[in-house]
């Protein structure tokens, strides 16, 4: 017997509905909680469950969704926390596709990934596809480079984007271990292929390994040969795929020049996934981790304007009114895909599970999983705390 009338959900592809799949429309604000009956439904659910389910909650998902997490933080953080909680038969991952899927190549075969809404995708992962990437490697070999060139994907991207880096002698990265991480690659060969976000594999590059921009070349997979020549490809040390954020992307240099004339004093803040221009204007650049750390160190009564996703400046700003915090870009949307994963997503994965019933389990077949531990594997053994994103 169903312990409740069927939430009004569309499956993926088939529709939308702003009331119960809020976070699809962009206006510039948070949107509205869910009904408040959905609190109890969900409480309910999940207290029936018990130690058999483990939730997951990203820090860029809505308050709503955090407040049923058994543990929150960033993508690779959270798959090594599902597979620390091996007696979980469940793992609810409350953030994206890629993220579950890392999840479930970290845990056991027993244990089941799942994601509320199989819809909360990446745009950046998306952003490279498998065979767009073999095509570009094809094109490194024509070009004589692909045996010098060491690829490195960010923790952003498909579970097939991992196998191929772990397949050829690459390695996975976090916005925090990037710089360790590309120091190990440049000891294994001459370059560096760096997907799928251009803006922190630059940043990293220049900023902390001290490669000039002329150093490095945009892959485009939409023009012939990535738009370049042979010869750039032989002279660029770090070859970026072309991909993005699309929340940390939109950040503009004069977003913060409009900060520091708005708020006399201010700290700016900002994720290194931010286009290289307003890296250079930050004071301080870093993961959301290091964000959250800065901002509970912060001394009282200091003023911050930030560049990261909206959810989690807002939830700072209420967790901090000692200090005064401000959203860096006025016109730039939360994440949309990750909003996808709200209260009625939740409680519907969970309700079915109370009846044996498992949606939207995120499988990554054997062969994946197996190459793309290779390239975590590598990362993993790097010396140092490889575990934060």
């Amino acid at each position: 017997m169903a312990i409740t009338s069927p939430l009004p959900l569309f499956v993926l592809g088939s529709g939308t509905d702003p009331d119960t799949e809020r976070g699809v429309e962009c206006p510039g604000e948070l949107p509205p909680a869910s009904d408040p009956g959905l609190v109890e439904r969900a409480r309910r659910a999940k207290e029936k469950l018990g130690d058999r389910v483990f939730i997951l909650g990203h820090h860029y998902q809505r308050d709503e969704v955090i407040q049923f997490a058994d543990v929150t933080g960033d993508s690779f953080k959270l798959a090594r926390d599902a597979a620390a909680r091996p007696g979980a038969e469940y793992i609810v991952f409350c953030g994206v596709h890629f993220m579950a899927e890392s999840a479930d190549i970290l845990t056991g075969p027993d244990q089941r990934v799942i994601l509320p809404d199989l819809a909360a995708g990446c745009s950046m992962a998306d952003m490279a596809r498998l065979a767009q990437v073999e095509d570009a490697w094809d094109v490194l070999a024509d070009a004589g480079v692909a045996e010098k060139t060491v690829p490195v994907t960010y923790m952003n991207s498909s579970a097939d984007i991992k196998a191929f880096c772990g397949r050829n002698g690459g390695v996975v990265c976090t916005s925090s271990n990037a710089k360790r991480v590309l120091e190990w690659a440049y000891q294994q060969g001459e370059k560096v292929f760096f997907l799928p976000d251009q803006h922190l594999g630059r940043n990293t590059a220049v900023l902390q390994l001290g490669y000039e921009l002329d150093d490095c070349v945009v892959y485009d997979p939409r023009q012939p040969n990535g738009g370049l020549t042979r010869q750039q490809l032989r002279d660029a040390k770090v070859i970026l795929w072309r991909g993005h954020c699309s929340v940390h992307g939109r950040f503009t240099p004069e977003a913060v020049d409009e900060a520091r004339a708005r708020i006399p004093g201010v700290q700016v803040l900002v994720h290194p996934e931010c286009q290289h221009e307003v890296v250079l204007k930050a004071d301080l650049i870093g993961s959301t981790e290091f964000i959250i750390q800065t901002i509970e160190a912060a001394e009282p009564g200091t003023k911050w304007v930030i560049g990261t996703e909206l959810n989690l400046v807002q939830r700072l700003a209420k967790n901090h009114p000692e200090l005064e915090i401000s959203f860096l870009e006025r016109i730039v949307c939360y994440c949309a895909t990750m909003n996808r994963i709200d209260l009625p997503h939740l409680v519907q994965s969970l309700e079915n599970l109370v009846e044996g019933r498992v949606v939207n389990q995120i499988e990554v077949d054997p062969d994946t999983e197996r190459s793309a531990k290779q390239a975590l594997q590598r990362m993993l053994d790097l010396p140092g705390d490889s575990a934060r994103d």
